[in-house]
């Protein structure tokens, strides 16, 4: 059993949705709403998307938030200012608390870095990055795995079945891919391409100068392990140390140590290139990220395609403003879990990252579900 793991089944979380007003949400009227206008108007397609190919389930947005990210979208060349935004977020939904019997509420960052890489192996370059394989079957679907990530999520489809996939640790020493000419991308340090299989995109720089982007595409299947949590239960670093940069240089300290502690998290990720970088970064569903703006959450409590307005006091990202935004949810992630839980997308390259892995603080939810007539 890999360190940190539940011995033990968590209880079952429940959550109820109370309303309020607007007026009750901190910081409201600051807000800039035609930045969270902008990043609504674009789950507006996925999210019908994915309706019309669901049997339903607690994922897929409802018919009456489809219908009002798609007047969203037809009125989005009207909508030019804040105060007209705000305005139409106020008449198409009633905000509503979060009240669970759940952990506190909680965000944290995410990120996609900016990394070098080759399209070819050398000795400069000898990690890869894998496409997906042909026999990865999904168990779940995609929007879904994030809230059912404690089990199976993914499996290797054989003539009898399906069965669990190679492990990180079966991959990275087994060769249980090797042959297969998966290979597509080969990077240079393995602490960041550990990250990036975390992060769940990058946008690679290669040699010659040019750059791609590369997003998730599918992973093993296997439950996240913590490795932060990992080290944190052995006593190697105090809770209150742990930051990503600490952890980052932890790993990197001893090469062959800090292999074998990544190797606690069994869960690996598979990835293939945008054709067009300017279609990316991508969260679920393939919606287009936005800085700021996007939430990753547990799809158990909240459809992709709502707006969530989060409140952290504690987290000061930008010239010390307590942060105070409507986020969209349109990500999910293996270690986001819970009716308060999510995870704010920073943007690409260092300055994002250094703001996502500086971010861990209290928060509380109101979610946004439409008004009915």
């Amino acid at each position: 059993m890999p360190l940190g793991a539940r011995t033990t089944e968590a209880p079952a979380v429940h959550a109820a949705y109370e309303p309020v007003s607007f007026d009750e949400l901190p910081g409201w009227a600051e807000d800039d709403h035609l930045a969270a206008f902008a990043a609504f108007v674009r789950s507006a397609e996925p999210i019908r998307r994915a309706a019309s190919l669901a049997s339903g389930n607690t994922a897929t947005a409802s018919g009456a938030l489809i219908e009002r990210a798609a007047h969203a979208a037809a009125v989005s060349g009207q909508i030019t200012d804040s105060a007209a935004a705000k305005s139409f977020f106020e008449r198409s939904f009633v905000p509503h608390r979060v009240a669970h019997n759940g952990a506190d509420g909680l965000v944290t960052g995410y990120y996609e870095p900016l990394l070098a890489g080759s399209r070819s192996v050398c000795a400069a370059y000898p990690i890869p990055i894998y496409r997906r394989p042909p026999d990865l079957v999904n168990l779940v679907r995609e929007e879904e795995r994030g809230a059912l990530a404690g089990g199976l999520t993914h499996a290797r489809k054989t003539a009898h079945g399906t069965e669990p996939y190679a492990t990180r640790a079966d991959i990275e020493d087994g060769g249980a891919l090797a042959g297969q000419g998966l290979e597509f991308i080969w990077m240079a340090d393995p602490v960041d391409t550990f990250f990036m299989h975390i992060q769940g995109s990058g946008r690679i720089r290669f040699p010659d100068g040019t750059t791609a982007r590369i997003t998730y595409d599918g992973k093993n299947g296997h439950p996240y392990t913590s490795v932060g949590r990992v080290l944190i239960d052995a006593g190697h670093v105090s809770a209150a140390d742990m930051t990503l940069a600490s952890l980052k240089a932890w790993l990197a300290a001893d090469a062959a140590r800090g292999r074998k502690v990544m190797q606690e998290n069994r869960s690996f990720v598979f990835f293939r290139e945008l054709a067009n970088e300017a279609d990316g970064p991508l969260g679920s569903l393939e919606i287009p990220l936005s800085d700021g703006r996007s939430l990753a959450v547990d799809t158990g409590f909240h459809a992709l395609g709502t707006p969530v307005y989060v409140s952290a006091p504690e987290l000061t990202p930008w010239h010390g403003r307590s942060f105070a935004r409507l986020m969209i949810a349109q990500d999910v992630g293996s270690a986001i879990r819970g009716p308060e839980r999510g995870d704010i997308y920073f943007g690409s390259g260092d300055e994002a990252g250094r703001l996502a892995g500086g971010t861990k603080h209290p928060a509380r939810f109101f979610v946004l579900l439409p008004r009915m007539p």
